[in-house]
This record gives C-alpha cells, sequence and structure tokens, in this order.
C-alpha cells in the first residue's frame, strides 16, 4: 500500500462552496467598486498626464512609474458600504452594477468621488426595493379586504332597497289614490306607484 493513499495528497478537495447568497452579492458590488475605483485612478493619471504634456510641451510619460493602486476606500467607509451591499436582494445585483457603471461612465468622477457614487447607488437601489415591498404588502393586504368585502357586497345585493315601495301610508298616497292620473308630457317620464 502506498503512502499516498493514506494521506489523500492527490484527491481533488470535495468542497463545494456553500456561500450565502448575500455574501455573493456584496462579493461582487464590493469587486465592482474596487475596479471602478482602479479606473478612475487610471483615467486620472492619464487626463493629468495630458494636462503635463499640454503645459510643458514635453512628454516625460515614459519615465514614470506608477504605483499598483495609491487610493483606497477607508476601511469604516468600507464596511458601511459592506453593509449597505447587504440590503440589496441578488436580483438586484445587475441593474445596480449597470446603474454605476453607467453613472460612471457619464460623470466621469475623480477617485475620491467614486465611493460616494457607488453609496448613492446603492441607496436608490435600496429605496426602490424597499417601496416594491410595500407595493406587495398592500397588494396582499388588498387582496385579503377585497375578498372579505366581495362577500358583503353579494350580502347586499340580495337584500334591495326600493325606494319607491313603501308600507308606511302617508296622507298624500291617499289623496293620489282617489284622483286619476294625468297623462304626462311626451318630454317628462312617467311616474306610476307599482304594487
Amino acid at each position: 500500500m502506498s503512502l499516498a493513499s493514506w494521506f489523500r495528497w492527490n484527491e481533488p478537495p470535495n468542497r463545494i462552496s456553500q456561500r450565502n447568497p448575500t455574501e455573493m452579492v456584496v462579493e461582487t458590488l464590493m469587486m465592482e467598486l474596487s475596479w471602478q475605483t482602479k479606473q478612475a485612478e487610471k483615467q486620472q493619471r492619464e487626463r493629468e498626464n495630458e494636462y503635463r504634456k499640454i503645459k510643458t510641451g514635453v512628454d516625460y510619460g515614459w519615465l514614470v512609474s506608477y504605483p499598483k493602486q495609491s487610493y483606497d476606500i477607508s476601511p469604516g467607509e468600507r464596511l458601511q458600504l459592506e453593509d449597505m451591499c447587504t440590503k440589496i436582494h441578488p436580483s438586484y445585483c445587475g441593474p445596480v452594477i449597470l446603474r454605476f457603471r453607467q453613472l460612471i461612465a457619464e460623470y466621469e468622477p475623480e477617485v475620491q468621488e467614486v465611493s460616494r457614487l457607488f453609496r448613492s447607488v446603492l441607496q436608490e437601489a435600496a429605496e426602490k426595493i424597499k417601496e416594491e415591498e410595500e407595493a406587495k404588502k398592500l397588494a396582499r393586504q388588498w387582496n385579503t379586504k377585497n375578498k372579505t368585502s366581495l362577500s358583503l357586497a353579494t350580502f347586499k345585493s340580495r337584500s334591495r332597497i326600493s325606494p319607491f315601495i313603501s308600507d308606511i301610508k302617508t296622507i298624500s298616497e291617499d289623496v293620489e289614490r282617489g284622483t286619476q292620473p294625468t297623462r304626462r308630457v311626451w318630454s317628462m317620464p312617467e311616474f306610476r306607484n307599482a304594487k
């Protein structure tokens, strides 16, 4: 018997990723934020190089070496953004990313403004989710109220009230019974007491 079978080094790990959908949403959105931050930083450096080129008339861009990533979000702000990401439903992850990319392309923000733009997109999505949940709740309430009101409506429709038939005797009825009804003019409707 070989030693490798005892230690099971050759076997691939049988771990299947059992991650929570919320964790996946947070990870995806935060990766998008970091990528957009890197892109904004790259664009900012290119703008600065173009400005220097125009100002001095000489291109020293080949001489300059840039660090991999110089701007980083503060840990407190990162935690706040991650907390906001947990409130996003997995079905809204794609639309949030698309909206964020759309705003980045539209405004071309500085590196420091990317996280604020991301926060505004998350707040907008959270408000939309909340509005939809309230609308669903109202629809459910309406459906339950509507079912009870329909049963009341059918009950009420069985007991109709006729305003022209009454059991209460009045003096005017006695007077009208004694006289012959007169023919009305064609334009006026004719009302008769039908008993």
